[in-house]
């Protein structure tokens, strides 16, 4: 078995005439792109636009350490549901190298990728700052819900790298770290929103232009407000061409 491959992936395509533009959602642990899109959904009726696609793809299949070593759908493994723990970057490595294959391929589609956002809920959105923010894709936004990085995780050195200049060449592509809106429920008894915060003040001390919102009364999950500002910073971001 490849533990690494992705699983199925679910699709809510553009409602227009011209595809520009995609975001790629990804679902918490141990759920599915089906569930997250059927959830987001049920959030905010007809979750969708006339000129994006948005893509659900499912987390591989693979042993989980918090939940004992069981097969679980997950972005990587890691040692806890904690900041203080250390990363697994082996793990980690392995899903970057799935989630920027989806990437050149909406790039081969000709979809660039300032045309793309990342985003997800829980381990979803851990992913979005693993990928958004240590590769040279030049996106055109991150957005995580009830997320978090851990303590001394390696996204904040490789940023602080990156914003020595507002921009590095690489290969004579330009890249430039992109903005990030952060939502989270005061009420999480899973992930802390202190976590969260944390991680969202040590990005914007490293130059991350970007909002946190705070959901009021909400537990570990999403919510149709946060939905609905998510789906407007999107439609802001990635206007009609």
């Amino acid at each position: 078995m490849n533990m690494s491959a992705l699983g199925a992936l679910h699709l809510t395509k553009h409602t227009g005439a011209k595809h520009s533009a995609t975001v790629i959602f990804f679902h918490g642990s141990g759920s599915s792109g089906c569930d997250m899109k059927e959830w987001v959904n049920i959030m905010v009726s007809n979750f969708s636009f006339p000129h994006i696609k948005i893509m659900y793809p499912t987390a591989p299949l693979q042993p989980y350490t918090p939940a004992g070593g069981q097969m679980s759908n997950v972005w990587f493994d890691r040692a806890g549901v904690s900041p203080s723990v250390p990363e697994k970057l082996e793990s980690i490595a392995k899903i970057e190298v799935e989630v920027k294959n989806l990437i050149k391929k909406e790039n081969d589609a000709g979809i660039p990728s300032s045309r793309i956002i990342l985003g997800g809920f829980s381990m979803g959105g851990s992913l979005s700052f693993y990928t958004g923010f240590r590769s040279d894709q030049n996106l055109a936004g991150v957005f995580v819900f009830s997320s978090f990085l851990n303590n001394n995780s390696v996204v904040y050195q490789e940023v602080k790298d990156a914003n020595r200049k507002q921009y590095i060449c690489i290969e004579l592509f330009f890249f430039s770290v992109p903005p990030l809106l952060q939502l989270h429920g005061d009420a999480d008894d899973l992930v802390d929103m202190k976590w969260g915060q944390y991680t969202f003040e040590q990005l914007k001390a490293l130059g991350i232009q970007g909002e946190f919102r705070v959901q009021s009364k909400l537990g570990h999950s999403i919510n149709r407000r946060g939905m609905i500002t998510i789906k407007e910073w999107i439609e802001k971001l990635l206007p009609e061409l």
